[in-house]
């Protein structure tokens, strides 16, 4: 490939206008440096790929009549009749916007519970609460086809159930990377399977200068990773910090699902297969807390920590709740630094919160 004649050259350019992208673009200036965010052919020093990603449509007929995400956001009215497609956190918090806001709304999953990716417990407790939201859940199912009628737009599940037709069907099913038609190939840039640029630790592809985070990246799919990984490669390149790069174990996350779902480090099944079941101990609990005391139906949290080995380091933080969104930031902090359940126990707990219940766990799970 002849190569391409630049009209400027740069010290930095970022191809891409998220989060990840403009947060290392901001923090590279800071330092002096010559930044262009633009989708114009330029030459630079270094170029970071942060295109991002987008929804994913399932590959089965009619799957354009559905909207993603991408297009709840243009919706001009509330639907009447609502199906959504998937188990991840986006289907949950979707759904249950749309049943918060009076839409007849079918969530239709492939297994028996929603995040299944997050711990047991949890999974389990948010899928009764997405029922209890006034959601239609249904299990062990995958769309076969979608076909528009003048009464909706009318799902066939591969059971062969056809639901009644709805307003809106909207996909989430996962997302992809904007990596197609951006010339990849051309520069033998290495992709993985499913089109993510590989990257190492520090964010470099095989490309020397070329850089890529973010959900181009395939690594935490999470708006704050991307801003974290973009400033820190900025650091590392025009701030002389060398060895700066983003540590991806422990990142905590938010599920905005109703209540609210908190999580960091291992789930429990990963904390077993990683260290043994013996080297493992459990706490957790469940409880109405004092917001409900007079509501009539008791929302419940639930919360669970995992420890590993006899100094009981906390290896995973779970709970589902009101506030769980607020105080999981702290209690990240805590297990980032390696925090054991007797740092825990030591803390001196505020009552009356929820938050408490963390530090006041004696007794371990049999």
């Amino acid at each position: 490939m002849a190569p391409v004649p630049a009209s400027k050259h740069f010290d930095y350019l970022v191809l891409g206008g998220g989060s990840g992208g403009i947060a290392s673009a901001r923090r590279a200036a800071e330092f002096g440096i010559k930044v262009v965010v633009d989708g114009t052919i330029y030459s630079a020093d270094h170029i970071l790929v942060a295109v991002g990603g987008q929804p994913t449509l399932p590959t089965i007929p009619g799957a354009e009549l559905g909207i993603t995400s991408d297009g709840f956001f243009q919706l001009k009215e509330r639907p009447q009749r609502v199906v959504v497609v998937g188990a991840g956190y986006i289907a949950v918090e979707m759904a249950q916007i749309f049943a918060g806001l009076g839409s007849s709304t079918t969530l239709a999953i492939r297994g028996h519970t929603v995040l299944r990716y997050f711990d047991s417990l949890i999974s389990e407790a948010v899928t009764e609460e997405v029922e209890h939201s006034g959601v239609n859940i249904k299990r062990g199912m995958e769309v076969a086809t979608v076909k528009k009628t003048s009464e909706g737009v009318v799902v066939t599940l591969n059971t062969g159930e056809v639901l009644p037709p709805a307003d809106v069907l909207l996909w989430a099913v996962g997302r992809s990377p904007n990596t197609e038609g951006l010339g990849c190939d051309e520069i033998n840039m290495s992709l993985d399977k499913q089109g993510h640029v590989v990257v190492d630790d520090f964010q470099n592809t095989n490309i020397e200068g070329v850089y890529a985070l973010g959900d181009v990246a395939g690594k935490a799919l999470l708006t704050p990773v991307a801003i974290a990984a973009g400033r820190r490669l900025a650091h590392r390149l025009f701030d002389n910090q060398p060895s700066l790069k983003l540590d991806y174990t422990n990142i905590p996350s938010v599920v905005f699902s109703h209540p609210p779902i908190g999580s960091i480090g291992l789930t429990e099944k990963e904390a077993t297969q990683q260290f043994g079941e013996e080297n493992i101990t459990v706490y957790e609990t469940k409880f109405s807390p004092m917001y409900h005391a007079m509501t009539t139906r008791k929302q419940n949290t639930v919360m669970k920590l995992i420890c590993k080995g006899k100094k009981e380091t906390v290896v995973g933080l779970h709970m589902m709740g009101r506030g769980c969104d607020e105080m999981l930031q702290g209690f990240g902090v805590a297990v980032k630094m390696g925090a054991t359940k007797s740092d825990f126990d030591s803390c001196v707990a505020i009552h009356p919160t929820s938050s408490e219940e963390f530090v006041t766990m004696r007794n371990p799970r049999k």
